[in-house]
């Protein structure tokens, strides 16, 4: 702590505040060292009194005595952070003669720092300042072509960089004369770390038509510090070794559930290891390039290894594990024959293996092994039926082992096979009598009988897949039924104790056994798809049914107990049978083909059934899913589910908006189903839209305008999609447009420019800016016949001109007049070019965010998502021209057939 600091009082620390008094530097030190020495209410007092100093418009104008006569760093630092802060902020609302005059001193300063560099840079000074002169050059190319984006408007952006670019030569030869003369270590590499930056920009003819590459490599090449920064490596590696290393040291894929814990314990994998997940990936990667570089010894490897497992003289679960890990991560990456030769000795291995070892714990760290690898190579399976029959059948025995981890990994890597292999377990194949689905659903009692609820989902829905391949439409009903055989015999058992006894639904067992079978059927109509109608027509009205009763029953819960009883474990059960009905019904009509099918026999007993309980029901026992599923039926059946528009939105509109318009954070579901559904009518039914009564059709805009404003991101990018939409489509009828532009078009103007300006909504700036153009464009063009503004003489262009004008010099004091007039003629002027029209709003929001001093990087968050999405594509572009790079379920169907 300085020695000379003395107590600080609250009235004369806040003479610094004063600015009609000579700033006082000894008692400026004071403060600041008291806000970095002090504590309590003295560091308190020292902070405050800095911060509304550096907040004051005129702090600026301090900066050059503190500079010039204070002796603390500190205190140097506190005055350039109040210069950069109005250099970034304030700079152009300064006075004219006071910023060039600033401009001017800081100019010089470096002007002469630069010469400097030229005139003396063989001393010993002059090179230390030579070193500071090349990193201010590598900032400033920095700051003007790698972050000039968002930072200042693109005329000013484009000056900066036509500059540098002009007076680039001499640069250059600055620190081609360093780069050949220079013996100072620290000069050297600072000019090297420039030179990098300019890479991204000069012309390559600085760099292959200089001496410039022949100074790096003969001079500079043998200098350990400094070549790491143009030289990536030096050295060749034995590549087989890399590959016994990836082998012997492979990470764990994600797919694997069985591990061995920090105690040696062989248990199931709950809590997915991100890190282990993505290290697996990379090495992944690495060694299928490796194996493309040489398969033979990449195979050599794995099989002596192999060996050493059956033979005992490497064997453990690490060793193992690696090793199949490693094997599994190479499916595609070697030919078809010679992965039929190879994989065929390692699962004969690994079975032997597990005949060999004894114990729960070795058998089932080889199990995990055996699936891992088979569910890898669905590529050979396809092509060895017998092979694949084996596979499969074991998989079975696998489902009876109780050991933790072993039945969902061995369900998991049947649904992938069936995905993968579908269309051969429908057929008769060469050597049977039956396809083998046959066999599978004769003995599907057997099958799952060990199997946990969840884990006999997983199994229908793997089933499911095979049933879905097969063509012949009365064979897939045939199988259907037996498929769904004992679910049915449960439920048909359900219902008829229900039809003598209504109270049996109130039994916990009983609700519990309907979800589980609801679960079983969503599972099985997912992977079945539109052919399930058969399934779905046997059990619809007994579901509706169920479903009434059990919204009966929880309505008179809560009348009894209040809304906290919808927690208690039997409504929650009661709920859940409610919602796997609504995900039942939505996921066969997202899947059916026969649209007037399902409006006239589906759709009226759902109404019926979900429409009158929602409405009624207490906020907190109202599903979300029947928002998400009015939805689907309305995206699917478009125009034949138009008429009934009305009565959906009598019943669901008003109470679930009265449920999320209170802030933005209760019912988050709710909010997200209730715009998808707004979504939906406006895109397929809009003609509804126009039927419903004024006041109805206003309390939608309001809810669209909402929307877009939200803090949730998918709910304001649907509200803006909604918004859209409804232009476009009102501007198609006529008879309904100009009164809507009249009553609505300035307001809806108003809301979006709130949310341009919103610094938490710049990532909708493309919808933004597609918006306003459109709605721009309708004005110029003339789209809009009646008088927007009923009280004005003049025409509709310069009444919005006029309007956006005083919209935006309200909201925003300091703007220029010339500044606005410019925006607003540009709205007009570019309203036909979309990304020219985003980059106008683009360098308003620099300007205004100039003044504001808030950071402007986030203006460009839409571009940096889609240069990532673009960057991911080609990266999996790419992946898919290398054999192997991609996982085989990561594969499209038509690659695998």
């Amino acid at each position: 702590m300085p020695a000379d600091m003395t107590m600080l009082a609250d009235h004369t620390a806040r003479q610094l505040l004063d600015f009609s008094q000579k700033l006082d530097i000894n008692l400026l030190d004071n403060v600041v060292n008291s806000m970095y020495y002090d504590v309590g209410s003295q560091q308190r007092l020292a902070q405050e009194v800095l911060t509304n100093l550096k907040d004051h418009p005129d702090a600026w104008t301090r900066v050059d005595t503190i500079l010039e006569f204070s002796q603390n760093m500190k205190t140097k630092y506190y005055a350039l952070q109040i210069l950069e802060t109005v250099i970034k902020t304030r700079w152009k609302i300064l006075p004219r003669n006071q910023c060039e005059g600033e401009g001017l001193n800081i100019c010089s300063c470096y002007i002469v720092s630069a010469k400097g560099s030229w005139i003396y840079c063989s001393s010993r000074t002059s090179e230390s300042l030579c070193q500071n002169n090349m990193i201010i050059l590598k900032l400033l190319s920095e700051e003007v072509f790698d972050f000039s984006s968002g930072q200042m408007t693109q005329v000013k952006a484009k000056h900066l960089k036509d500059s540098m670019c002009n007076e680039f030569s001499q640069i250059f030869q600055l620190c081609q004369f360093v780069m050949e003369n220079s013996q100072n270590a620290p000069l050297v590499q600072a000019t090297l770390e420039t030179l990098l930056r300019f890479l991204n920009w000069i012309p390559l003819g600085y760099i292959f038509e200089t001496k410039l590459i022949s100074t790096l490599v003969y001079k500079h090449f043998d200098v350990p510090p400094r070549r790491h920064l143009y030289l990536k490596t030096d050295c060749i590696l034995d590549l087989s070794q890399v590959r016994l290393l990836m082998v012997s040291r492979m990470a764990k894929p994600e797919e694997v559930l069985v591990v061995e814990n920090d105690q040696g314990e062989v248990v199931r994998e709950f809590m997915k290891d991100t890190d282990s997940i993505n290290l697996y990936k990379n090495m992944r990667e690495t060694l299928v390039y490796l194996t493309h570089l040489d398969y033979a010894d990449t195979e050599r490897i794995m099989t002596e290894k192999l060996h050493n497992q059956v033979n005992g003289t490497e064997w453990s679960w690490r060793n193992l594990n690696t090793l199949c890990w490693a094997i599994g991560s190479i499916s595609g990456a070697m030919h078809e024959e010679d992965e039929k030769r190879f994989l065929v000795t390692v699962i004969k291995d690994l079975l032997g293996l597990c005949e060999q070892k004894r114990g729960k714990d070795n058998k089932a760290i080889i199990a995990s092994n055996i699936m891992y690898i088979v569910g890898q190579y669905p590529r050979f399976l396809r092509a060895h039926w017998k092979f694949l029959k084996t596979v499969v059948n074991k998989l079975f025995e696998f489902m009876h082992e109780t050991h933790d981890g072993v039945q969902d990994m061995a369900c998991d890597t049947f649904i992938k096979i069936a995905q993968k292999c579908r269309r051969h377990f429908v057929q008769v194949q060469v050597g049977e009598v039956m396809p083998f689905i046959d066999e599978i659903l004769n003995n599907i009692n057997t099958i799952i009988c060990d199997l946990q609820p969840q884990q006999v989902h997983t199994f229908y829905e793997a089933v499911g897949y095979m049933i879905g391949a097969q063509t012949d439409q009365a064979v897939q009903e045939r199988l259907i039924e037996k498929y769904m055989l004992l679910p049915n015999q449960v439920w048909d058992s359900i219902i008829q104790q229900a039809t003598k006894n209504v109270d049996i639904l109130k039994d916990p067992e009983t609700v519990r056994q309907l979800g589980s079978i609801l679960k079983t059927n969503v599972r099985a109509c997912k992977a079945v798809g539109h052919p399930f109608v058969l399934q779905l027509g046997r059990i619809y009205l007994d579901m509706l049914n169920v479903y009434k009763c059990l919204s009966e029953n929880i309505s008179s819960a809560v009348q009894s107990n209040g809304e906290m009883v919808t927690k208690q474990p039997l409504i929650r059960s009661m709920r859940t049978v409610k919602r796997e009905t609504l995900k039942l019904i939505s996921g066969w009509v997202s899947r059916s083909n026969d649209p007037q099918m399902v409006g006239e026999n589906f759709v009226p007993p759902l109404l019926e059934a979900v429409l009158i309980d929602y409405q009624r029901n207490v906020p907190a026992a109202r599903e979300p899913e029947v928002l998400s599923t009015m939805a689907t039926i309305v995206n699917k059946l478009g125009a034949h589910i138009t008429g009934e528009i009305p009565k959906i939105f009598d019943a669901v509109f008003e109470c679930t908006l009265d449920m999320i318009n209170k802030n933005f954070e209760e019912f988050p579901e709710h909010r997200t189903h209730f715009f998808y559904l707004l979504q939906a009518v406006n895109s397929q039914c809009f003609p509804a839209f126009l039927s419903i009564p004024p006041a109805q059709f206003k309390l939608v805009l309001d809810s669209i305008i909402w929307a877009f404003k939200h803090t949730m991101r998918n709910v304001a990018d649907t509200g803006l999609q909604v918004l859209f939409t409804m232009l476009q489509n009102i501007a198609q009828e006529e008879a309904a447009a100009q009164s809507f532009y009249q009553t609505y078009f300035c307001d809806i103007l108003q809301h979006i420019f709130s949310v341009v300006t919103d610094t938490s909504h710049t990532a909708g700036l493309t919808m933004h800016a597609s918006i306003l153009a459109y709605m721009f464009n309708l004005v110029e063009e003339g789209k809009i016949s009646n008088t927007l503004n009923a009280g004005s003489t003049s025409n509709n262009q310069s009444y919005v001109q006029e309007y956006v004008a005083n919209l935006l010099k309200t909201a925003f004091p300091h703007l220029q007049d010339a500044q606005v007039k410019v925006f607003v003629t540009g709205l007009f002027s570019l309203n036909q070019d979309i990304p020219a029209f985003k980059e106008h709003l683009r360098d308003f929001l620099v300007q205004i965010k100039e003044f504001a001093g808030e950071d402007s990087t986030d203006l460009f968050l839409e571009e940096r998502e889609a240069s990532l999405r673009q960057a991911q594509e080609e990266k999996h572009k790419l992946q898919m021209s290398v054999p192997g790079i991609l996982n085989p379920h990561e594969l499209p169907e038509e690659m695998c057939e």
